[in-house]
This record gives structure tokens, C-alpha cells and sequence, in this order.
């Protein structure tokens, strides 16, 4: 199923809304064909997760994902560090339990 660019962008901007509103202190910068979220532009660990566009979904990677409690079993991936969740619209977020994935990958940055 191929996205088309107007739900995309729906997609991209809803999630893009929830990220700043639950960390609200958090800088945006353009990076790997994506937007990175940060609570420290000049460090790499200061990037708690990123924004990114493929063709048939839209991810949100979080930076230290596989540090994460998660009862609700929405992350995906098995690498060492990473974790990710694909959307396909705005009706598969459920704000409330993404909002506390992102406050808690924003606390594992500030350590």
C-alpha cells in the first residue's frame, strides 16, 4: 500500500505536533532524510528520536528504544540500541501511550 503525499504529510505533522508537545523543550534538525528531536543540538546523545518518511508508512525511531519499558508492545526491532514504530495514519496513534514513550526516551537522553 503506497501513502499518498497528503496523508503523509497529515501523518508527519500530527506526530510531529505530539513529539513538541511532550517534550516541549526539545530542538528539531534535518538529518539522515529525517527530523531529529533533541534536548542538545550539539551532542548526538541529546537526540531522543527521529521522524521519518518512506514510501508506504511514516517512523518514529526512538535513540535508546531498546532501554524502554514497554508494556503495550508498540516498539519494533531487535538491534542493541534502536527501537521504531511504523504509522500508516493518523488513526493508529494512540497519543496518551506514545506521549509517555517520548517523555521517557527524552529523560534517557538527559542522563
Amino acid at each position: 500500500m503506497h501513502m499518498n503525499e497528503q496523508d503523509k504529510a497529515l501523518l508527519i505533522n500530527e506526530l510531529s505536533q505530539i513529539i513538541l508537545k511532550a517534550v516541549p523543550t526539545a530542538d528539531t534538525l534535518e538529518k539522515y532524510g529525517g527530523v531529529l528531536f533533541t534536548l542538545n543540538p550539539e551532542q548526538k546523545e541529546g537526540q531522543f528520536c527521529g521522524l521519518f518518511s518512506y514510501e508506504n508508512h511514516v517512523q518514529v525511531v526512538f535513540s535508546q528504544g531498546a532501554k524502554l519499558t514497554d508494556p503495550e508492545k508498540m516498539l519494533q526491532g531487535k538491534g542493541k540500541v534502536r527501537r521504531h514504530v511504523n504509522f500508516v495514519s493518523v488513526y493508529d496513534i494512540d497519543k496518551p501511550y506514545l506521549t509517555e514513550l517520548l517523555i521517557a526516551a527524552a529523560d534517557l537522553s538527559r542522563v
